[in-house]
C-alpha cells in the first residue's frame, strides 16, 4: 500500500515560491493498495479557493475524487468549498460532522465577527452531490479510512478559547442573538490504516490533539504511527506545548507533520522532541508512506 499526502495550501509558502499560500489548510490524499485505482480524497479547502490553482500546478485532479472531508465549520478550512463544488464529479462524497452548519463567530475587540462557512446543505442537494453527516463517535468510510468525531475531553491542559462561539437559533419570542462557547462537536479527524499503523489527519485539533489521539487509540486499539495537520498550539502557553510534545512521544508516534495552526513555538518544540521525525508541512510539501 502507498499513501501520498500533498499539501495544496497552508500558511507557509512552498520552497520554490511558485504556489499560492494563505492562512488555512488543504491536503490531497492518494491511497493505492495495488489492487485497483487509487482512492483520492481532499481534506479541507483552505479559505479562498486558491488551492484549486495549486492543484492544477501540481497535477492533482479534483473532478474525479472519491471523498471530500471538511474538518470543521471555520472559514479557513471550508472557505474554498463554493469554488470547488462546480468542479466535483457526481461520485464525490462529502463527509462532515453533523454540527458543521452552526453559525460560528469569534469575539474581537469590536464584538463578534463571523468566521464560519458560507455553504449549506442545499448547495450539495442542488448539484445532486452526496453529503454524509457523521453523528456518532466514528464511521468507517472505506476499507482503510475511518472518520472520528465527538472526542472525549480528558486533559485539563487542552482548553478551547472562550473567544470561539457559535450563535444559537433564537426562539420566535426572542429577538436577541445568543452566543454560546463553541465545543467543536462538529470537528472530524481522518484515520487511515497502513501497515505501519494509523495515520491521523487533523484540521485544527480544537478538541486538543492529545484528547483526539487518545480517544482514537481507545476506540481502535491500534498504534498511531503518524500525525499530519494542525495541532492548535498557536494559542497554547509553554506548559501546554511541553505537555503536548511529551504525550505525543509517550504514545510512540513515529512521525509528526505539522501545519497551519501549530504556531512557531509549538513547531519548534515538536522539532526539538522529534528531531529527524519532525516535518514542517508547508504548502507544496509531499509526504509518502
Amino acid at each position: 500500500m502507498e499513501l501520498t499526502i500533498t499539501t495544496l495550501i497552508e500558511n507557509s509558502p512552498d520552497d520554490q515560491g511558485r504556489l499560492r499560500f494563505e492562512h488555512g489548510l488543504s491536503l490531497y490524499i492518494e491511497l493505492k493498495d495495488g489492487k485497483e485505482r487509487a482512492v483520492k480524497a481532499l481534506f479541507d479547502t483552505g479559505q479562498s479557493g486558491d488551492f484549486i490553482e495549486n492543484a492544477e500546478k501540481m497535477e492533482k485532479s479534483l473532478d474525479d475524487m472519491d471523498y471530500l472531508f471538511i474538518s470543521h465549520g471555520h472559514y479557513d478550512h471550508g472557505g474554498g468549498v463554493p469554488k470547488l463544488l462546480p468542479l466535483l464529479g457526481s461520485k464525490t462524497k462529502t463527509v462532515v460532522g453533523g454540527e458543521i452548519f452552526r453559525r460560528k463567530y469569534k469575539l474581537r475587540e469590536n464584538g463578534y465577527k463571523f468566521n464560519g462557512i458560507t455553504f449549506s446543505e442545499k448547495d450539495f442537494a442542488d448539484r445532486k452531490l452526496e453529503l454524509i453527516k457523521i453523528t456518532g463517535k466514528s464511521q468507517q468510510i472505506s476499507e482503510q479510512m475511518t472518520v472520528f468525531h465527538h472526542f472525549s475531553r480528558r486533559n485539563g491542559f487542552e482548553t478551547v478559547s472562550p473567544k470561539m462561539v457559535y450563535r444559537k437559533e433564537a426562539r420566535e419570542d426572542k429577538k436577541d442573538e445568543t452566543y454560546v462557547p463553541d465545543d467543536f462537536q462538529d470537528e472530524i479527524v481522518l484515520g487511515i490504516d497502513t501497515s505501519k499503523g494509523l495515520v491521523v489527519i487533523a484540521g485544527c485539533s480544537h478538541a486538543g490533539i492529545i484528547n483526539i489521539l487518545q480517544d482514537i487509540s481507545d476506540q481502535t486499539g491500534k498504534p498511531i504511527c503518524m500525525v499530519v495537520g494542525g495541532t492548535h498550539l498557536v494559542d497554547g502557553d509553554a506548559e501546554r506545548i511541553r505537555r503536548t510534545a511529551q504525550e505525543l512521544k509517550k504514545m510512540n508516534i513515529q512521525k509528526i507533520a505539522v501545519s497551519h495552526c501549530t504556531g512557531e513555538a509549538g513547531a519548534e518544540k515538536l522539532k526539538e522532541v522529534f528531531g529527524k521525525d519532525f516535518i514542517r508541512n508547508n504548502t507544496g510539501n509531499v509526504i509518502k508512506l
